[in-house]
């Protein structure tokens, strides 16, 4: 895996988490100020701390004084898995203390997508038939439609009248979004680690996706992208087992690194941005494919609001993955099969504004098992005199 170039084509006010050595190992927040990665731990002992701060951006770009930790594509190179010197950092997901949020079905392909797992009870040999049937039936009713219209309402009533109604259908096009933890809690693996594949599944794919970082008052502080990996066939046995097709060792990448909103990066730039996504497998396989942000069909902000408001508060933050247009159904083994990832599959993610994630896929019982916990990091972070240590930009 050639890890490199992970960083966004115009700069912008970068920051991110990298594993340190020293002493005391442990998890730092950097900014990237001209490709350099500068320690920011001192300031804000986590990234829930720091983007708590109405200043993050000046904070981000004042780096006088703070310690350097090398060239951000260095650190980057350091981070493939199996293959990082432990006396050098490494990135880790751009995030802690958040809690690791996602949205399903807001994008309509993915809606067909969902539909057919359920009806094909996970197995992807009859998911073909499905595909043409359901494009045929509901494909062209639901162009269009905006969820929760009076349009939309009138569609559920005639799809339940043909017996084609869907949990799927109720949370794409009704009044509420479809929002689940995807993960827990310091749990997502960052750029150039593997991602987790349950071995028993025969029908999973990586889902490409923009990560919106939302602090305590629900306000969008910065985005990054996202590897919602999914295993197909387990949602689609029952829509009751989304915690085990989507929560799994490894099974949540984020990163390279959080972009915050300032001057030259907004709200509208994420509703413009093109995600891209490469599988290249150790057979030969190369899938290759661009969503557009623009075909979403919940606005990213609604999204957040229906996340985080006076009914659901998160005092840490939230991530928030946007949900994925991206449903490959290329087959890779045999006519009709579909695809499926297979174990060494390198993914990459991208986006011009965002930079690039990329990851090697393994079996979740083989890649090293998630330890470093909240009851962890506090240790570690008290161990290193960080907490409590917050002092203001420019007293570096």
């Amino acid at each position: 895996m050639n890890p490199g170039s992970c960083s966004p084509q115009d700069g912008g006010t970068l920051v991110g988490r990298v594993w340190t050595p020293g002493d005391v190992p442990g998890p730092s927040i950097v900014s990237v100020v001209a490709g350099l990665a500068y320690d920011l731990t001192a300031r804000a002992p986590t990234m829930s701390a720091l983007l708590e701060r109405e200043d993050a951006v000046g904070i981000a770009r004042d780096v006088d004084g703070l310690p350097l930790l090398g060239h951000i594509e260095e650190i980057a190179m350091n981070s493939v898995a199996g293959s990082s010197d432990p006396r050098r950092p490494r990135l880790l997901a751009p995030c802690d203390l958040q809690a690791i949020k996602a949205c399903g079905v807001t994008f309509m392909i993915s809606l067909i997508e969902r539909v057919i797992e359920e009806r094909a009870g996970g197995d992807p040999g009859k998911a073909e038939a499905l595909r043409q049937m359901l494009s045929a039936e509901i494909g062209e009713n639901l162009r269009d439609v905006r969820p929760g219209s009076a349009r939309a309402g009138s569609l559920k009533e005639a799809l339940i009248a043909k017996g084609m109604w869907s949990p799927y259908l109720e949370v794409a096009i009704g009044p509420d979004a479809e929002v689940f933890t995807k993960s827990q809690v310091l749990s997502a693996v960052g750029h150039g680690s593997e991602i987790g594949i349950h071995p028993d599944s025969a029908w999973n794919n990586p889902e490409p996706e923009i990560v919106l970082a939302v602090d305590s008052r629900g306000t969008i502080r910065g985005a990054t992208l996202g590897n919602d990996v999914n295993l197909r066939d387990v949602e689609g046995r029952s829509a009751l087992l989304l915690g085990k097709a989507k929560d799994n060792n490894a099974s949540c990448a984020i990163g390279p690194l959080l972009r915050l909103f300032d001057e030259r990066f907004t709200l509208d730039d994420v509703r413009n941005c093109p995600v891209s996504v490469r599988v290249s497998g150790p057979d030969g396989f190369i899938l290759e494919a661009v969503s557009e942000m623009r075909q979403i069909s919940r606005d990213p902000a609604d999204l957040v609001r229906q996340a985080i408001n006076e009914h659901h508060r998160y005092p840490d933050g939230l991530v928030l993955f946007l949900g994925t247009m991206f449903a490959p159904v290329a087959d890779r083994d045999r006519p009709g099969s579909g695809f499926t990832h297979k174990r060494g599959d390198l993914v990459e993610i991208a986006t011009p504004l965002l930079g690039r994630l990329a990851n090697r896929v393994g079996y979740t019982h083989e890649i090293p098992p998630w330890e470093f916990g909240i009851s962890a990091m506090m240790n570690n972070l008290a161990e290193r005199g960080l907490l409590g240590k917050e002092r203001p930009a420019g007293r570096g």
